[in-house]
Order: structure tokens, then C-alpha cells, then sequence
């Protein structure tokens, strides 16, 4: 990777930032775009092993962007010292470029938005971007479970994303409960 690319693994980031409504997963289908299909810096099971990788592990859900930061600096330096600085290098641009744009933002829009809460506008713009969060979601959800490779023969995982939809919406279980139900299913091999 020449200095050029790096730059654009920045700027690409820099400008994701700001697409990142509902978490920094709802931008995940345009990284798979950009970063497998379009520089091909990244391979379909990289991407989705920093993605798994990073959602098990406790913390951010952030993660998985400097993982696959990571990733794109270690298959950019190969084995070695080199894999390991460029890494490093690839897991610092990704995420000074996903958190600093969203977070200045963040911190900014936050002040004005308590200042007028009271405003049409304000509590407008607060239901109308419900619809987009969830949008951002469902493509996610349709990037991962394509790589999967059984999307339209899977039906009891279909059945389970069904149930916990409509048990998240009208109820008011607890989505750990949730989460934990679906763990069992998978650990007995029903999903």
C-alpha cells in the first residue's frame, strides 16, 4: 500500500463517520463495498471474522473497525515486524477516522439540540431518524447473513429473527434475555 492509500483508508473512514447513525455496524455493508469488493485490501471471511471477533469480545461495539484496520495493515506488511506496524498503523487511521468526525459532531449537536429540545424541528428530526437506524440495520443484518451463504434455506434462524422483532417490539423483555435464549438455541444446534 503506497502512502496514497493509506490516506484514502483515512479519508474513507473520516467520511464514514458521519454515516454512522445507528452505531458504527449500521456502515458496515459500504466498509464490506469499499474495503473487499471495491480495493480488495480485505477478504470476504476477514471481514466477517473482525466483525464476529469484535462483537464477542467485551467492549465497544466500535471494535470491529480497528480489527479490521488491523487486518488491512497486517495483509499490507505480511509476516513480521512490518505486518505488525503497518497493523498498527491500519488500526489507528480506521479509528481516529470513525471517532473523531461523529464524536465532534456528536458533542456539538448534542449542546444545541438540549439548548432547543422544545423545537418542532428538533423533536421531528428525532422521529424521523428511527427509520433510517433501523434501514441501516436490516442491510447489515443482509451483508452478514449473505456471506453466511444460506440466507433463504435457514428458516429457523428466520423464525428466531421473527420472534425476537416481535417480542423487542411489544413487549418489554429485556433484550439480554433475549440474546441468551438465542445462545441456547445455537448451542443446541436448533439455529
Amino acid at each position: 500500500m503506497t502512502a496514497i492509500d493509506w490516506l484514502n483508508l483515512f479519508l474513507f473512514y473520516l467520511s464514514l463517520s458521519l454515516l454512522a447513525v445507528g452505531g458504527a455496524i449500521a456502515t458496515a455493508p459500504e466498509m464490506h463495498r469499499f474495503l473487499v469488493e471495491r480495493q480488495g485490501w480485505l477478504t470476504d471471511p476477514q471481514f466477517n471474522a473482525s466483525i464476529a471477533i469484535a462483537q464477542a469480545a467485551p467492549g465497544p461495539n466500535v471494535l470491529f473497525i480497528a480489527l479490521l484496520g488491523w487486518n488491512v495493515g497486517v495483509n499490507a506488511g505480511g509476516p513480521g515486524a512490518a505486518g505488525w506496524l503497518l497493523g498498527a498503523l491500519g488500526l489507528a487511521l480506521c479509528m481516529l477516522g470513525v471517532m473523531l468526525p461523529s464524536s465532534l459532531l456528536t458533542w456539538l449537536a448534542t449542546r444545541w439540540g438540549h439548548r432547543n429540545r422544545e423545537r418542532r424541528g428538533v423533536r421531528a428530526f428525532k422521529q424521523g431518524m428511527a427509520p433510517v437506524v433501523i434501514g441501516l440495520l436490516l442491510a447489515t443484518a443482509w451483508v452478514l447473513a449473505r456471506a453466511h451463504g444460506v440466507l433463504a434455506t435457514d428458516w429457523p434462524l428466520w423464525l428466531l429473527t421473527a420472534a425476537a422483532t416481535l417480542l423487542v417490539w411489544r413487549t418489554r423483555l429485556h433484550l439480554l434475555w433475549m440474546l441468551g435464549a438465542g445462545a441456547a438455541l445455537g448451542a443446541l444446534g436448533w439455529v
